[in-house]
């Protein structure tokens, strides 16, 4: 990914916490040199010096058979990302657009039955737990879970390099900087709502 240097981001503690909050991620493979991609709910963990991605797909999504094959994988999470109009600085320029991205590098095996258990364990206990009647795995009949079991296979991603660029409008000045917080913030798109509220943090956390 082309990062210019005013955007790009190494602070592994931050790129982590923005994975965890856009963990839908788009894994990316080639068979016979050609690009395949597939979008999925997808979890980052640490163990011992080493991260792992895991996930998995549907077993008749024919991508899984090129994960061990491919020499290395791609997995690209987005954040929110909004259009900036050059009418927002103090001076002549073109629009350009703010985004969040983070590109994910490393080496696919496909999961035992009894990592996948757990890795689904997880899964469900991360986006049901917190619900008023949770669907956990304990709830789930096992002719059922055994079911489903035979429908999927998971995967998990020994990372191998990361990249990260978060394009905050770091490259312009104060005041243009504000005001294109406060304009992002007066429009109706969620979107661009969501980019301001990325830059007032993190210009917060700047001035600490």
């Amino acid at each position: 990914m082309y990062i210019p240097k005013y955007f790009k981001v190494t602070d592994i503690d931050e790129i982590r916490e923005f994975v965890h909050a856009n963990s839908f991620g788009t894994i990316v493979t080639t068979k016979k040199g050609k690009p395949i991609a597939t979008h999925l709910p997808l979890e980052l963990s640490k163990k011992g010096d080493d991260f792992y991605i895991t996930g998995h797909m549907a077993y008749g999504n024919p991508q899984w058979r090129t994960l061990e094959t491919c020499e290395e994988v791609l997995v690209m999470y987005q954040g929110p990302h909004a259009y900036i109009s050059s009418s927002w600085y103090g001076h002549e320029n073109v629009p350009t657009w703010n985004y969040q991205s983070v590109h994910v590098y490393g080496k696919a095996s496909i999961l035992e039955e009894e990592e996948l258990k757990q890795d689904l364990i997880m899964l469900l206990e991360k986006y049901e737990k917190h619900r008023k009647n949770p669907i956990l795995w304990d709830k789930l009949s096992p002719p059922l879970l055994e079911r489903e079991l035979k429908g999927i296979v998971g995967f998990k991603i020994k990372v191998q390099e990361i990249q990260a660029a978060y394009k905050l409008s770091q490259n312009r000045n104060e005041e243009d900087y504000l005001n294109i917080v406060d304009q992002l913030h007066s429009e109706e798109n969620l979107n661009s709502q969501q980019i301001a509220e990325v830059m007032k943090k993190r210009k917060k956390n700047m001035e600490k």
